[in-house]
């Protein structure tokens, strides 16, 4: 299968944007960072979709180490790591509405302070992320799979600090629950988005 592969692999490796390959470095430490931080402290707060943010910084921070390896590759090796990526993405929405179901059984009431200060210190991270990558969102599907992770990840901190406001006016779990569920709505949609894309590079090389 290898070999068939490489035998459509006709172009020449491209060469890698130095700028976009420190950014990626950049976005790969800070969502690292985040990842630590998040994990924490949604287990402090009993928070589902602190949790399921600190997942998602976690994915993103693998991500962007395998969208730095495959950067200097072909457009069909760099096709597949974007499937590789729509993978996780897909994997992280439902194991996400999988544990907002189990919380809901549970009936566990999240702590709103925390879920506001870390949902914030996330927002702040990945606004400055999406930042530095706007200028590649338009790129090929390796390009663009690493945007809409970016952009989800702010979304989904504005929808977290949301859900910490509407946990403490009702004094319920249902406003982070919500809040969860949309956030893997938002992995599974973006990774159906990067399977297509890839799909039609990798068809367009073969």
């Amino acid at each position: 299968m290898g070999a068939h592969c490489c035998n459509h692999d006709h172009q020449s490796p491209p060469q890698p944007d130095p700028k976009y390959r420190r950014i990626l470095w950049i976005a790969l430490i800070i969502n690292a960072l985040m990842f630590v931080v998040e994990i924490i402290f949604s287990q402090r707060a009993d928070s589902v979709s602190l949790l399921a943010d600190s997942i998602d910084f976690l994915g993103d921070a693998a991500n962007y180490g395998l969208s730095i390896w495959v950067l200097a590759m072909s457009v069909q090796t760099r096709a597949k790591a974007s499937l590789v990526k729509a993978a996780s993405m897909g994997i992280f929405g439902i194991a996400v509405l999988g544990h907002a179901i189990w919380n809901a059984v549970a009936g566990v009431v999240p702590d709103a302070q925390t879920m506001t200060l870390i949902g914030f210190l996330a927002l702040v991270a990945n606004v400055s992320v999406a930042i530095l990558l706007y200028a590649y969102r338009n790129g090929d599907s390796n390009m663009r799979s690493v945007w809409l992770c970016t952009r989800n990840d702010a979304l989904g901190n504005i929808a977290v600090i949301i859900a910490a406001i509407g946990v403490f006016g009702t004094g319920t779990a249902w406003p982070d629950l919500i809040v969860a569920s949309i956030m893997a709505s938002l992995a599974l949609t973006a990774a159906w988005q990067v399977v297509k894309q890839a799909r039609q590079e990798l068809h367009q090389q073969t």
